[in-house]
């Protein structure tokens, strides 16, 4: 038998065990795909920090590395998903949200406000902590800092790239924001896309797919513009010269004759 190198938790159930890659879990029969296998959420064991020494934002994996944690100083855990295993209660303080489709927002910035009270280090965590530990996270800000939705999204998005709201949670946390400052932001009615901050954008002069595609008008089809060869026929043909400068041959002569009184023979100047 192989050598069993990695730990997660179950994706269905929660349940922390041992696997080799394509192993079924032992308590539901869930087998882990490979996709989710390379995922880069899996290898990064340590949760993202969103306040600094105080808030900090993980998935369930996270939350299952106990030592890790205690090396953060982290000493509590917000659990948003009602069917996580609260593994460690010896170690750690848990609260743990008890609805699985509404968030409360209210509950759990009471328990953040006394952690930071406390100034106790507290992980928010869900399963993958892409959308239900992020949106309590952004309640928070928005509770105990006065952030407008925007900017609280914006705040932690840059802080945990792999957030990725739902419809249904952001606009939980729109009507959230109108119970805080008496109206939603309506220049944001759905989830925002922000950029990832400091990584430069390379279009190689091609256009990116939301840009507006530049209409190029011939210039022959603007009114008013003027062939040019209708300007050349302005000119009178007397005064074309082939050289500056040269004296006026008769229209018999030929331009290409060379000057017998020329001393060099067949170097003649070039006309500039």
């Amino acid at each position: 038998m192989r050598k069993r190198e990695r730990e997660n938790p179950c994706g269905v159930c929660g349940h922390y065990h041992k696997y080799e890659e394509g192993e079924v879990c032992g308590i539901c029969g869930h087998r882990m795909p490979e996709s989710a296998e390379k995922s880069p959420l899996h290898f990064s064991a340590f949760p993202s920090e969103i306040l600094p020494e105080f808030l900090y934002l993980g998935s369930y994996d996270n939350a299952s590395r106990s030592e890790l944690l205690k090396t953060q100083g982290i000493s509590r855990v917000l659990n948003t998903v009602p069917a996580c295993q609260n593994l460690y209660k010896n170690s750690f303080t848990y609260h743990c949200l008890q609805d699985d489709k509404t968030l409360q927002f209210d509950d759990a910035n009471q328990f953040l406000g006394q952690c930071e009270k406390d100034k106790a280090r507290v992980l928010v965590h869900c399963m993958s902590g892409k959308n239900r530990s992020p949106a309590i996270v952004i309640a928070y800000l928005m509770k105990s800092k006065g952030w407008r939705l925007a900017q609280s999204y914006q705040w932690v998005k840059e802080r945990r790239p792999a957030v990725d709201l739902t419809q249904a949670v952001y606009q939980q946390l729109q009507e959230y924001e109108q119970k805080i400052f008496g109206s939603a932001d309506g220049n944001n009615p759905s989830v925002p896309v922000f950029p990832h901050a400091g990584v430069p954008s390379f279009s190689f002069g091609f256009p990116k797919v939301n840009d507006p595609v530049p209409v190029l008008v011939p210039a022959f089809n603007s009114i008013g513009t003027t062939s040019i060869f209708t300007r050349s026929l302005e000119i009178p043909p007397q005064e074309f010269q082939f050289g500056a400068g040269r004296p006026q041959h008769n229209l018999s002569e030929s331009p290409f004759t060379v000057n017998p009184q020329n001393p060099n023979g067949g170097d003649i100047p070039m006309d500039s």
